[in-house]
């Protein structure tokens, strides 16, 4: 293969942006001091360099500094909030309720608990991928102390309707923690708007580095000793996450943040533009598509397709010489089976293990979608012609799946 693919996995991770390398540099050698050092000028460059960063990822999800609490990524924040308001609310109740299609890191988390004693309440979704308002209504009892639900789903892009959920829980004193690490800056989001107490964000969602995330912890949660923390040893982050401070993967997460809240924005319309004309493309030209997940409220670089008579582990190598895309998260990869997103929206298996999430990002281009949606068609059209079920199908003949 003489060039690289093209690049359609942005959910699973996304490239640094030469803006954010250039800021993260010089805190590898030259300002390489640690932020607990604040005896001496190495340390409180560090520190103020943090700082900086810490102020940026607040105004992206509109909270105080002082309520970002810096991790190694989204999945050990989902792990602090979780875990941490469980322990710090276990005298009120032992009930949890979320979502069947969250990340793993929350099901996982929430399964843990739930094996330690606690009762989660699993809520479904739609057809379209979306949570009932009334369904969380119904599943809040006297016991419930923590709410959490996702701001886009990682696999099919939909998009919940976190001000309403937050309304019911603020009015009955519940914990709401949102895993906002997709979508973040192309989706409107306020933990003030929408009542949100604990946030989960992560750099390398958003053009930043791997390895550095936060979460959002309200400074009325914090002043009553929630979450408590999961990880000891100095007491650093307000005592809510020890360890050394990755300096350089924060300045470039604080730097990936201001780059969202000013290009977001414009950004979105861009890519859901893009994302469109390759949705309205495969869809015209090709038979038995099926998109998955509601078209709006949508993450504007989702496209979720399930190809029917094709064989989608077949469409994916096939596919990887021209773009990068996958079956769903990257988090789950390892797991054999259909995706549980999709399974949990009804899907049926033989659609489901023939889909594709295309994730359109920062750099991708018309020229691009163009050249993807030619690759998928000749394709599928190719994968097709070799298929029995297809030339039943074609010759009117019923199917047996």
């Amino acid at each position: 293969m003489s060039e690289m693919p093209i690049y359609m996995d942005h959910h699973a991770t996304t490239p640094v942006d030469e803006r954010v390398l250039a800021a993260m540099l010089p805190f590898f050698a030259e300002r390489f001091g640690n932020a607990a050092s604040g005896t001496h000028a190495h340390g409180r460059g560090a520190r103020d360099a943090v700082e900086r960063g810490r102020a940026q990822v607040a105004q992206l999800v509109g909270a105080k500094p002082n309520e970002v609490i810096f991790t190694s990524g989204a999945t050990e924040s989902d792990n602090l909030a979780l875990r941490g308001v469980a322990q710090a609310r276990l005298a009120e109740g032992k009930h949890i309720v979320t979502v069947r299609t969250e990340h793993k890191a929350v099901l996982d988390t929430c399964a843990a608990l739930e094996h330690g004693g606690w009762r989660v309440t699993w809520l479904d979704v739609d057809p379209q991928g979306l949570v009932s308002i009334d369904a969380v209504a119904n599943a809040l009892t006297d016991e419930t102390v923590l709410v959490s639900v996702m701001l886009a789903n990682n696999e099919v892009g939909v998009v919940h309707d976190l001000a309403a959920i937050g309304a019911l829980t603020a009015e009955r004193g519940i914990t709401f923690h949102c895993d906002a690490s997709q979508g973040l800056g192309y989706l409107p989001f306020s933990v003030e708007d929408m009542n949100i107490d604990l946030a989960s964000v992560s750099a390398h969602k958003m053009y930043g580095p791997k390895g550095v995330g936060a979460l959002y912890v309200r400074e009325s949660l914090q002043a009553r000793g929630i979450p408590v923390a999961q990880m000891l040893g100095g007491g650093h982050e307000r005592g809510l996450r020890s360890g050394t401070l990755n300096v350089p993967g924060i300045v470039g997460f604080g730097a990936a943040a201001e780059i969202m809240a000013n290009e977001g924005s414009a950004e979105a319309t861009r890519i859901e533009s893009l994302r469109d004309r390759l949705k309205d493309q495969l869809l015209d030209a090709i038979e038995e598509v099926r998109l998955n997940g509601a078209a709006d409220p949508r993450h504007p670089g989702n496209l979720n397709l399930s190809f029917g008579y094709v064989d989608g582990a077949r469409l994916l190598l096939d596919l990887c010489e021209v773009v990068s895309v996958s079956s769903g998260t990257a988090c789950s990869s390892a797991e054999l089976g259909p995706s549980y997103v999709l399974e949990a929206m009804g899907v049926p298996k033989d659609w489901s293990a023939a889909s594709v999430r295309f994730g359109l990002g920062r750099a991708t281009t018309a020229a691009d979608v163009q050249t993807v949606a030619k690759a998928v068609i000749e394709t599928v059209e190719h994968l097709r012609e070799r298929s029995p079920l297809w030339a039943r199908r074609s010759s009117g003949r019923p199917v047996d799946w």
